[in-house]
């Protein structure tokens, strides 16, 4: 479905009881313009426990899950 990619993070984190750590990427279907739309489509998510990266950022999205795992590793 087009334009579902923003939704996902939402729908899973109403699902589950951990954080979320979403990445929109600069490849989706329909008018992504460059994943601006699934930016901020996250951004404006209801659900708690979400945090989002910068588009493409990988890189930035496992140094959040390490950190996010080193205050319950290590408090």
């Amino acid at each position: 479905m087009a334009g579902m990619e923003a939704a996902l993070a939402g729908a899973v984190a109403g699902l589950v009881s951990v954080p979320i750590v979403a990445v929109p990427t600069s490849v989706g279907y329909g008018s992504s313009f460059e994943g601006l739309a699934a930016l901020l489509g996250m951004l404006n998510s209801c659900a708690p426990g979400i945090s989002v990266v910068n588009i493409d950022n990988g890189f930035g999205a496992g140094y959040l899950a390490v950190q996010i795992l080193r205050t319950r590793v290590h408090p």
